[in-house]
């Protein structure tokens, strides 16, 4: 049996541009990823089939397996390399589904990861980012789980900067937002936006970073606010959390996450979100 841990992804910033020829919005982000989310787990077998359990598994009761991301990685990937053979894949839901932190893209690369393991796959690190590709444009950023500037519609990746020691506290209202309406809300109020620009961390400093967060934005926050107004009280109640070195919106929402320096701080914001009736995580964000 293997196992990987699926981490959630957080977009320290994320500015969106135009939308290219093919459809896709471009896009500058930094990808950083919590050390907690969901976890997959392989072993051997005849054909690939797929369980899901854990707290949050209940948002995926009435999606097919077949439709889940993390079949579609395992087929993909079992197509792609000739593999004959299957697996017994399960799945540990902790994450709450289309909330902005990568979830399924998160389960998908983790997927990759695992069975490329257990299948004794060798593929290219080029090759499995555009086979990850394939499957959505967050998936060859959480391949690796590492800090990572994103930028295109999400093909192209470059190592993120040094971080200082951080966690995070996550929280969601318990409100499922597609992607979809976000972006087309945003593509309303923004005919003709600007190309998405890429800042950089000056140094491995809480400072450097306290300056990027307050020099940089989510560019889809306030269309997710509009389908959402709980995003914004979240957002204002993480600023206020003793220690928050920055707040705002992950992806298209509605997770919004704040980044503390130190462990308690990042788990009394942890409480203060669960005494308001919302889903929160504190985690040590992944420096490596």
């Amino acid at each position: 049996m293997i196992r990987e841990t699926a981490p959630a992804k957080l977009n320290l910033y994320l500015h969106v541009g135009p939308v290219r020829r093919d459809g896709r919005h471009a896009l500058a982000s930094l990808f950083v990823f919590t050390e907690h989310g969901d976890t997959i787990t392989v072993d051997e077998a005849g054909d690939i089939s797929l369980t899901i359990a854990g707290p949050a598994a209940g948002a995926l009761a009435g999606l097919p397996p077949r439709e889940n991301l993390v079949w579609k990685a395992a087929e993909l990937l079992r197509e792609t390399c000739g593999v004959s053979f299957g697996a017994a894949i399960r799945l540990e839901k902790n994450l709450p589904s289309a909330a902005g932190i990568g979830g399924g893209s998160a389960d998908a690369a983790a997927t990759l990861r695992a069975l490329i393991k257990l299948w004794n796959i060798e593929i290219s690190d080029v090759a499995l980012a555009q086979l990850a590709f394939r499957l959505g444009a967050d998936v060859p950023a959480c391949l690796s789980g590492a800090p990572v500037l994103v930028t295109g519609a999400g093909e192209e990746l470059s190592p993120g900067p040094a971080l200082p020691s951080l966690w995070a506290c996550l929280a969601n209202p318990g409100v499922e937002i597609p992607t979809g309406p976000v972006f087309q809300a945003f593509d309303a109020a923004n005919p003709t936006p600007a190309a998405p620009t890429a800042p950089a961390l000056a140094e491995a400093s809480y400072d450097a970073l306290t300056r990027l967060m307050g020099q940089t934005r989510n560019d889809l926050q306030p269309a997710a606010i509009v389908h959402a107004r709980e995003i914004a009280d979240i957002i204002q109640r993480l600023e206020n959390c003793r220690g928050a070195l920055g707040a705002r919106m992950s992806g298209s929402g509605a997770t919004c996450f704040a980044l503390f320096a130190a462990a308690e701080d990042a788990k009394r914001a942890r409480s203060e979100a669960r005494d308001e009736g919302w889903w929160a995580m504190a985690s040590p964000l992944i420096l490596r």
